[in-house]
């Protein structure tokens, strides 16, 4: 049988603001354990919790770059459950009037683009966590992350491999870190993925039982527990068996998906609207002034490039993966005068070195003043392509300009067509065989003859001047 993949996340966003969603607190990431925890963390009697404004004007600017409804009245309900890192006995989210509402994002998977609908986006407090290292076979409670703001985003069950999944949850990442609203931290659990899996036979309209795959946090990590997962259903049912709904957690060191607890359903959590908060109101104005803040978007961007600088789609699509990217192309481009080259080299060997030397953009040797002077070079014709990634090897372990390592070693390229005559002359007199074999129609000998005369000129003879005068030569 044919089965077929289905796959919705549930991406926990938690926003950047500087205190907690409904307390003073701090939020910031890494302190002595407890030090971050207000008395409304705590839950001790009497406390009521404050909604920070900066909470919904994040939300506003998710909802808007997803083209979604932004419900204007909000309104938090009681999530009901009792774990150890939740002293109050529920959490705060939004269950029927989420913020954000009926959204969509684009990904690209391969060359095929796709359009994924949002279901949601609602906010939420984050619960604390539970500690078991160093404790000698005790648990701690951790109350610092408790009461951070997240935004959940949920999908509608759209994506159909796991390679979608990942194209998702990579799309959402660059779009909240764009807007500044999550700075992204897969390590410190800034944005953390939960993924409902479950298979159907191929055709069949009914969704197979779902497994919910808990607190993902890289992109690996999804891709390799959304496959297990799937493997692992269809051998069930393939068995005789039943897919139990339930929470899964994946094991990285196995690579497996293991059971956590039997799934529970919405009204297990028995819901119901927080008595302690007012709704929240969002006013035309406060709308009209988030719509007049946004940035410029990736998608709009990514236009702009094609339009002002000549890239592809395809290349504009990576350069805006991020706005460290785009602003680092941008520059660089301006700055030398050569979109689509500045394209080619960014998405091709800097891409290359950084990925090979576990470095991201921000961390590059080359910034993009340098990398614009490199690419400067090229485009007047004092490089070739070769002697080009020869001065970017030597760039990336100095921190000389292009110019000067060309002067300093050598590197400028032959285009004086006196002396790169005198070389093909030299070649063609050296070499009578290939010369007799390109004249009786062997194309490959030619290219054994324009080597030969790059090999001579030590890759410094311009090629497209060695082929015309070789062509010429040989007529």
């Amino acid at each position: 049988m044919t089965w077929e993949t289905v796959i919705g996340l549930e991406i926990h966003v938690q926003l950047n603001t500087q205190s907690k969603i409904f307390s003073g607190a701090a939020t910031a990431f890494g302190a002595e354990p407890n030090a971050h925890a207000s008395v409304v963390e705590c839950a001790l009697p009497g406390v009521l919790p404050v909604m920070n404004r900066a909470v919904v004007e994040k939300a506003i600017k998710l909802g808007l770059a997803l083209d979604a409804t932004i419900n204007q009245k909000n309104v938090f309900d009681r999530k009901n459950y009792f774990y150890p890192d939740l002293p109050k006995g529920y959490q705060i989210s939004q269950l029927d009037a989420p913020i954000v509402e009926h959204g969509k994002l684009e990904i690209v998977v391969g060359d095929t683009v796709k359009t994924i609908n949002v279901t949601r986006a609602h906010m939420e407090e984050d619960a604390g966590k539970s500690v078991h290292e160093g404790l000698d076979g005790a648990t701690g409670i951790d109350l610092n992350r408790a009461g951070t703001p997240l935004l959940e985003v949920v999908s509608e069950p759209e994506m159909r491999s796991a390679a979608e999944a990942v194209a998702y949850a990579k799309a959402l990442h660059g779009l909240v870190t764009w807007l500044d609203i999550c700075d992204g931290n897969m390590a410190e659990g800034s944005f953390r993925i939960d993924a409902n899996v479950s298979v159907r036979p191929q055709g069949q309209a009914e969704f197979g039982t779902r497994r919910e795959i808990k607190n993902l946090n890289s992109f690996r990590f999804l891709e390799q527990a959304i496959n297990y997962e799937v493997e692992s259903q269809i051998e069930i049912i393939e068995d005789g068996g039943k897919v139990q709904q339930a929470t899964m957690l994946f094991d990285p060191d196995k690579g497996e998906t293991r059971v956590m607890r039997l799934k529970e359903d919405a009204h297990d959590y028995r819901y119901f609207p927080d008595p302690d908060l007012l709704p929240v109101m969002i006013s035309d104005a406060q709308m009209q002034a988030a719509k007049a803040a946004m940035p410029e978007l990736p998608k709009e961007m990514a236009a702009r490039f094609v339009a002002d600088y000549g890239v592809s789609e395809y290349d504009a699509r990576l350069l805006t993966a991020s706005r460290v990217q785009a602003a680092f192309f941008e520059q660089a481009a301006q700055q030398s005068g050569q979109g689509k080259l500045t394209a080619n080299w960014m998405n091709g060997e800097l891409a290359a070195t950084l990925n090979k030397e576990g470095l991201g953009l921000p961390e590059s040797p080359i910034q993009a003043e340098r990398l614009a002077g490199l690419v400067a070079k090229i485009a007047d014709g004092t490089l070739s392509s070769k002697l080009a990634k020869q001065v970017f090897e030597a760039m990336w372990s100095s921190d000389l300009s292009a110019e000067a390592i060309i002067e300093r070693d050598g590197l400028k390229q032959m285009t004086d067509s006196g002396a790169i005559e005198k070389i093909i002359d030299e070649v063609l007199a050296a070499n009578a065989k290939s010369v007799e074999e390109y004249k009786a129609g062997k194309e490959k000998a030619f290219n054994a003859l324009v080597g030969q005369v790059m090999k001579a000129s030590k890759g410094k003879a311009n090629p497209q001047q060695v082929q015309e005068l070789m062509k010429a030569k040989l007529q």
